[in-house]
């Protein structure tokens, strides 16, 4: 699967398989492998007693490799018991290539893929659609189930750079966007830092007046204490001196 595995269902599928056979053990495996051959064998009877040449029972082992090489065997486990299944040989009918229209159409409304950008549903979706046709057209002619085969990984490979070149463009706008809020906030600052300091100085000078100010009022108080003192103490020895008298 050429797109992430996490964001894709697995109930999608688009392309035949056969039957799930049991791989357990060595023996079940053996059997597993000569029902397959046998398998194999009739088909490939059946082209040559279609065209009586040995040139096409060839080409069918040609085929085989072929649709082996479309999609890797599916294999899972339940219960201990290994299962593997294949990619169908079986080829399709009118009835199948209306189901496939059909099933695709329905996985495109049913998990809202998107019309444009990057879509990995969208992309798993028409992958498998085109590994069925692939399948299809192989089964009546190998060469060209080849030639389709190159192509499709040749265009996975070119949308592989073109992603590429994506996600680097949205990794450098994300850095020039991150840059720019940077150096606006930075300018942000450095206004705030001069409007402060603008400020800080504009206090610092009512600061100075303020205490400039208290320090004459202070000089003014004592000053005017001094005096009342001064005034208290004559007015005391005025006192003094003419009780003085009166004795």
């Amino acid at each position: 699967m050429s797109t992430n595995e996490g964001l894709i269902p697995s109930e999608i599928n688009l392309v035949q398989f056969d039957n799930p056979k049991l791989m357990a053990t060595k023996s079940m495996l053996t059997l597993s492998t000569r029902t397959n051959q046998e398998q194999y064998s009739a088909v490939n009877n059946v082209r040559s007693m279609d065209c009586g040449d040995y040139a096409f029972e060839a080409k069918h082992h040609n085929c085989v490799e072929v649709l082996s090489s479309i999609l890797s065997p599916r294999e899972w486990e339940i219960d201990g018991k290994i299962f593997s299944q294949k990619i169908s040989i079986q080829p399709a009918t009118n009835r199948d290539v209306k189901a496939l229209i059909e099933k695709f159409d329905t996985y495109l409304k049913e998990y809202n893929t998107k019309a444009v950008g990057l879509c990995p549903i969208k992309h798993e979706i028409y992958i498998q659609c085109f590994n069925e046709v692939i399948r299809q057209v192989t089964l009546n002619c190998t060469e060209r189930g080849y030639m389709l085969i190159r192509i499709r990984d040749e265009l996975q490979i070119t949308i592989d750079g073109y992603k590429e070149v994506y996600e680097s463009a949205l990794a450098h706008g994300i850095r020039k966007s991150l840059q720019a809020s940077r150096e606006h906030k930075k300018s942000d600052l450095l206004k705030s830092a001069s409007y402060l300091r603008s400020e800080n100085k504009i206090l610092e000078a009512e600061l100075m007046k303020i205490t400039m100010m208290t320090e004459q009022i202070d000089r003014d108080a004592a000053e005017e204490r001094d005096a009342i003192i001064k005034r208290q103490n004559e007015e005391l020895d005025g006192l003094k001196r003419a009780n003085q008298l009166v004795k």
